[in-house]
This record gives structure tokens, sequence and C-alpha cells, in this order.
């Protein structure tokens, strides 16, 4: 029996006390398993109440054992699915027993390799999977759950086919090269490509802005002290998370929170004012504050309205190049001015939250977020590569139809990656080093 067929069992419920703990055990052939433990087979997709027995016939728990017969189950094998009591030892002792009785423990992530393997989802629909039990917001969740019911993948497979139609063409006329045919006019190669560009392109897009949702945006509030950064965080949290004083250097360390706007996930970050300081604390906060800055996605330097003082260019110069930054005009309520948005600075008020609303469209705007439909995809890093690979080489074709005079074998070449990449997102081409990078992420019993 091969490694993908023996019967594997795993706790598929979360550690931890519970009312109900579910074990799930999955193989070929697991009716040895089902009799050891229950003395029978259950019948298929029927609840039935029984008894999970021991080596020695007594009872370790009882509860409802479900059965499902291959190929109609999560993994496409016998899948048995025993529902006791969610403590611990109890499920300890279960899955033991399974152990006994010849399974083997499950690998993270193995009963969903076993239905990619199986055809019962294909790769994208694999991730999705862990991506809609990871989701940090609700928008999220329905971002996953799109793409578990497989429409990421529809789009994936139509894109695809697309490419392979032109593909067919450009090869016909590779292998029949007497034949007197105008390729480029007849065949409507241009009109075609250009479709699969803007297509492509499309979902690339998408695919970016889910990528944001599900990473979430990493924002590091910047700027000299007392300026009332952690006044900014305590707004966007919308509880007290730091201390707020009229003292210089407050906050000596890194203070996080994590907040949603619109279903988008934002860590905030308050910092240590930057400044020279010869406190050795405050010393340790300000490194700290310019390691966190290099990891942001975005920094609110954050100022004092109706002032840029030498501090504060002084405090602009210390953050890295190239990391974008939004300045914060705070204190407004000081000043009488009104808040609004200009350009690169949103004036606000922590205080009386003026202005927040302002700053939380612009954060929504910076991930790309901001008029998103409800049509985003939960899309990973090398989902985002592989359509851009798809992407460039599809403009790489293009681009051989603009020369004097056009080579159809290097159109053909660059059609060939491009479908090529494709094919790895939804797994028609994958090696399985990148199988076990993907599923070995996943939590065991899933």
């Amino acid at each position: 029996m091969t490694h993908d067929q023996e019967p594997i069992a795993a706790q598929a419920t979360a550690p931890g006390k519970g009312g109900i703990g579910v074990v799930r055990v999955s193989g070929v052939d697991i009716s040895a398993v089902a009799h050891g433990l229950l003395g029978r087979l259950p019948a298929t997709r029927v609840a039935t109440l029984a008894h999970f027995a021991d080596g020695h016939g007594a009872a370790i728990d009882h509860g409802v054992a479900l059965f499902f017969k291959a190929p109609h189950s999560y993994t496409g094998q016998d899948v048995l699915e025993l529902q006791g009591h969610g403590g611990p030892v109890v499920q300890q002792l279960l899955l033991r027993r399974c152990l006994e009785l010849g399974c083997r423990l499950a690998e993270p992530g193995e009963f969903t390799r076993r239905a990619y393997l199986n055809d019962k989802l294909d790769l994208a629909q694999a991730e999705a999977v862990a991506d809609l039990i990871e989701a940090a917001s609700a928008r999220a969740a329905r971002a996953a759950l799109r793409s578990l019911d497989g429409q990421f993948s529809a789009e994936v497979h139509g894109l695809r086919e697309r490419l392979v139609e032109v593909r067919a063409l450009t090869e016909a006329t590779l292998d029949f090269p007497e034949e007197d045919i105008d390729f480029i006019e007849v065949a409507g190669v241009r009109g075609r490509l250009d479709g699969l560009a803007a297509g492509i392109g499309a979902l690339l897009q998408r695919a970016r802005q889910g990528a944001r949702l599900k990473n979430g945006l990493t924002v590091v509030l910047a700027g000299r002290p007392n300026v009332g950064k952690s006044s900014l965080l305590n707004a966007l949290a919308g509880e007290e998370a730091a201390i707020v004083t009229a003292v210089p250097g407050t906050t000596r360390d890194a203070i996080a929170r994590s907040i949603s706007i619109d279903g988008l996930a934002i860590h905030v970050v308050d910092t240590a004012g930057l400044r020279d300081t010869d406190d050795e604390v405050e010393a340790i906060g300000i490194g700290r504050t310019r390691r966190a800055l290099e990891r942001a996605d975005l920094v609110l330097h954050v100022m004092e309205a109706g002032g840029d003082t030498e501090t504060d260019r002084a405090a602009a110069a210390e953050m890295p190049p190239g990391i974008p930054r939004l300045t914060v005009a705070n204190k407004i309520d000081a000043t009488g001015e009104a808040p609004g948005i200009e350009g690169e600075r949103v004036r606000l008020s922590a205080k009386t939250h003026a202005g927040m609303d302002l700053l939380r469209a612009e954060l929504l705007r910076r991930a790309g977020l901001e008029g998103a439909g409800e049509d985003l995809v939960l899309a990973r890093e090398r989902h985002l590569a592989a359509l851009e690979a798809a992407l460039a080489a599809v403009r790489a074709a293009l681009a051989q139809l603009d020369g004097p005079a056009p080579a159809i074998e290097l159109i053909a070449e660059e059609l060939r990656v491009a479908q090529e990449a494709m094919n790895r997102i939804t797994g028609e081409f994958g090696a399985d080093d990148l199988l076990g990078e993907i599923f070995g992420r996943f939590c065991i019993g899933k």
C-alpha cells in the first residue's frame, strides 16, 4: 500500500476542551479500523450512535460515527469520522486506538492533499481550505469560500482554454507551413491575444487585492515625540491600547493592534518618537521603531497640524526610503482647521475623531480595496507570480506581432510558457516539492 493510500488518522477539531471532539480516519480500506473501534462498519452516510472500544473491548467513549464510502468523501477515499466528547484525554485515547489498528498519524494538510490527488479539489481550491480557516475577517472568509467553490479556478481554466485555442492555431501553422494562410489575419491572433492580456490583467488586479485582503496591511505610526501617535492608535483601535500623556517619550516600545476596516485587516504599530536621546530605555525603543519602519507596508508620519518643524523634517529623514508614506496632520481641534485630505496629507483630530473616516478611506485606497466588489479572490503569492508570468508571456507574444516579420515559433513558445504558468495555479502542472510546501503549512487534521 502506497504512502497516499495507507490509513491515516488525526484529531480534526482544535486541541483543548470542548463539547465535541472529532477524530478523522481516511484510507483505501478502513473496515479493519471501524470493526476494531465500533465492532462493525457503519452504514454509509448515516449518523450512528456507537461506543468506541479499546483493545480489550472496554469503552473509551461513546458518540456518533459517520462513514463515507469512496469516492464520495472529502478525500476521495473511505473516511470515518468519530464524534465524541471534546476532552483532550479522551481524544488522545481515541486517536491512539486508531494508531493501534493500523493507522499512522496524518501529516499537516494530508487529508486535503489526498483530496487534491484524488481530483476532489484542484490546488487553488485546496489552498482555499486553509485560507478559509485562517480568514481574519468576514470579507476574507467570503473570498476564501468563493475560491473553495471553484470560482477562481473556473476563471483560470477559462483563460487557459483560450490560451490553448491560440496555441493550437499557432502549432497548426508551424506543422503545415506549405498552407498559404495569413495566420495573423485569418485566425485573428492579435485580437485573441489582446483579449487574453486584458483578461489575465483583470484577474491579476483582483488577485492582488485579494492577497492584500488575506495578508492585511502593516501600518507604522512614526514621528517626533508628543504629536499624538498613541492617541491615533487608540482612535483607530477603538480602545485605550496605548498610554497617552503630555510627557514626550512616553511610548518606549512598539505597541501593535490589529483592526478591521471594511474587511481589511490592518496591523497598526505605534512606535517611540524619533529624536536624539540620552535615555537608554528610550533609545532602545527608537531602535525598535527603525526596525518596524523597515517592515511597514505604509508609514503614517504623524505631526501636529499647522506645523512642519525642523524636528518633523529630521524625523522624516530617518524613515526608510521607498516605503509608501502618508502625512497625518493631527490636533486640528487645537488649530481650528477643518478635516480634509489633500494629496499625501490628511488633516484630523485623534482626540475628537474628526477626519478619522477620511484616514480609514485612505488606508483602504492605499491597500487597493477602495470600491472593490465582492468578486475578490483570496490569492497567494504563488498565484500572483504565475499570473504575472502568464501576462508577461502573452505580452511578449503580442510584441512579436509588432515586428516586421512575426516569428510564429517565438509566439508559440511564449504561449506555451503562459499556459504552463496558468497550469501551476490549479495544479495541472506541479512538482512534489511544491505540494509538500503548500500542504505542510496546513493544520494537522485538515
